[in-house]
């Protein structure tokens, strides 16, 4: 009788249905939470990239191969956040460009966050852990089948 169970959740789609009753557009787990994961570390880049430009000395760096102006710093995370969002509304209205322009978007703030290490170790390395839970869970393998599954 468990094995039934187990067997039966095994074989249940892993969708979430959207929009209405009759609405036939669903998303995978993985797909929703990437959007959703996305909608939360575009406005924190946003933020960190609003902190770098508001206040030049918020953050120091000793000698660094990577060391650009802080303003500049802020400018990228900026840029880089608003395509977090852009990707993230992409992923969850289930659009044919949201996952790759998603993916493209985690890649380049996985990069960029490495590359910040040295200005704040602990926020670069927790937003480089998201990035790549982001970048899992859009690149895992879906296949539909005929029948649905």
């Amino acid at each position: 009788m468990l094995y039934r169970k187990a067997a039966a959740m095994a074989t249940m789609p892993s969708r979430t249905r959207h929009g209405g009753p009759d609405s036939s557009e669903t998303i995978d787990r993985a797909s929703l939470f990437a959007g959703a994961a996305l909608m939360l570390s575009g406005p924190l880049s946003i933020l960190m990239g609003a902190s770098c430009v508001a206040q030049d000395t918020l953050f120091a760096a000793s000698r660094y191969a990577y060391r650009f102006d802080l303003t500049a710093w802020g400018w990228i995370h900026l840029v880089i956040g608003v395509a977090l969002v852009v990707g993230g509304l992409g992923v969850l209205t289930n659009q044919n460009w949201g996952r790759g322009a998603a993916a493209a978007a985690a890649g380049i703030s996985l990069i960029t966050q490495f590359m910040f290490v040295p200005y704040y170790p602990a926020w670069a390395i927790l937003v480089m852990t998201l990035d790549l839970l982001i970048l899992f869970a859009l690149t895992r393998s879906h296949i539909e089948t005929p029948g649905g599954r």
